[in-house]
């Protein structure tokens, strides 16, 4: 076994894991929290002053994480900066959870995000999320996670079909959740909040989803994939963990940053999603903090590039109809660079030309993705990022297959590829 081969089987398993450790968003902040506290890196709270000396940092705020290292720079050095979110489409839970149905005793959910509603069937789901707990006069948030099967959504049977075929799912009525039989409905928050260790009512609020039980996985006859749920899109968080992490060892004349956004699958638009001020009021708190002015500020941001995370399509097989013919996009084929005309994606010019550079210097190869343009385009943090910050934006991502569903599929080899090409991101070399 070559050291590469050996690297590709190590990050495929650190991928598997991290996405095991990570059903929620709050979830992933605390996973990253871990491995970047592990690094040396020490978290800051926003009400709080910070260290005026060079260091690695992080703060988290709700479902969001922004980390950064002022190691070996200057106070108006740019900022490198790699982006991507912590949430993915799944079921939630309602704020009046608990229903009976036919005799069954029933939890209400709802989709979040572009769920791929059919692939949540027949599945057995956990619950995770936080409870927004009183403690006294005070309200403090308590991270919850469940893992044994207690909901299924069941599918159908074929027999009660109308045509045979399948049927077509009302979000409404379709998706809620069978965790029990009886005429009486049960509290869920109740179940929930004793398996937190809290008294029910000191429960005062929650964001409560669920997630799939199944174990991720590497899998294929040649161990060449990752079969996981979640990696739209913490197969960037994982990436750019580990960019970060390597980019810490190796400083150069920017401030390299990890901004992990919540709430992107639902249009970012809250106060901690990428339409919010998180990330300038960091970055420009960078600035001050070390006892540079207004003036650092800007010239740090005049010279700053971000590279917005998000997975990628890979030309699927049994649909490459549904793909732009000219630009096939292959599993195991390296870093996906994004690029849209009407600006879905923020890719210009200049952003391709920085992170092509990066994968040449990561040793890697570069695929380029461009949408039908019969087929309306989806969208990242990207142009978000681009347009309320001025930064130079790029977008590009990792190929995978079954984005939205309760499980995807991704190769081996690109994770490692996508951390490599992120590093160099993060440290080009002069």
């Amino acid at each position: 076994m070559t050291s590469q081969t050996s690297r590709t089987g190590a990050d495929a398993v650190g991928l598997c894991s991290f996405v095991d450790s990570s059903p929620s968003p709050f979830h992933v902040c605390a996973t990253v929290a871990t491995e970047l506290t592990a690094g040396g890196f020490v978290e800051v709270h926003e009400t709080q002053s910070w260290p005026a000396e060079p260091g690695r940092y992080f703060l988290v705020r709700g479902g969001s994480l922004i980390a950064w290292s002022t190691e070996g720079v200057e106070n108006a050095a740019p900022f490198r900066i790699v982006g991507g979110h912590t949430d993915s489409p799944n079921l939630r839970v309602k704020q009046h959870p608990d229903l009976t149905s036919a005799g069954w005793q029933m939890v209400g959910l709802e989709p979040y995000g572009g769920a791929w509603l059919n692939s949540w069937l027949d599945r057995d789901l956990g619950i995770s999320g936080r409870l927004s707990v009183r403690v006294g006069n005070t309200v403090e948030q308590k991270l919850v996670r469940i893992d044994d099967p207690i909901l299924r959504v069941p599918q159908l049977a074929i027999h009660l079909s109308e045509d045979r075929k399948g049927v077509t799912l009302d979000p409404q009525r379709h998706v809620n959740g069978i965790w029990g039989v009886g005429s009486k409905p049960k509290s869920f928050i109740g179940f929930v909040a004793e398996r937190a260790g809290v008294a029910a009512s000191s429960v005062l609020g929650w964001e409560l989803m669920t997630h799939d039980l199944a174990p991720s996985a590497v899998v294929g006859v040649d161990k060449e994939l990752v079969s996981a749920p979640r990696l739209d899109n913490q197969g960037t968080c994982y990436a750019g963990t580990q960019a970060l992490l390597a980019a810490v060892e190796s400083p150069g004349q920017q401030v390299p940053v990890l901004a992990l956004f919540d709430h992107e699958e639902v249009g970012s638009m809250s106060d901690r999603g990428a339409f919010s001020d998180l990330l300038n009021t960091v970055l420009e708190r960078i600035v001050l903090g070390r006892g540079g002015g207004r003036e650092e500020f800007l010239q740090a941001m005049a010279g700053s590039v971000c590279a917005s995370g998000d997975m990628a399509h890979a030309t699927h097989p049994n649909y490459p109809d549904r793909h732009e013919p000219a630009h096939r996009i292959e599993i195991n084929g390296g870093p996906v660079l994004k690029v849209n005309q009407n600006l879905r994606y923020a890719t210009d010019a200049a952003g391709a030309g920085e992170f092509a550079l990066a994968c040449d210097q990561a040793g890697v190869p570069m695929q380029r993705y461009v949408h039908r343009a019969d087929l309306p385009c989806g969208s990242t943090i990207g142009p978000i990022t681009a347009s309320r910050t001025g930064l130079s934006t790029v977008d590009v991502g990792a190929p995978q297959l079954a984005m939205h569903s309760a499980r995807e599929l991704m190769g081996a080899s690109d994770v490692r590829m996508y951390a490599d090409a992120l590093g160099a991101f993060l440290t080009p070399r002069s």
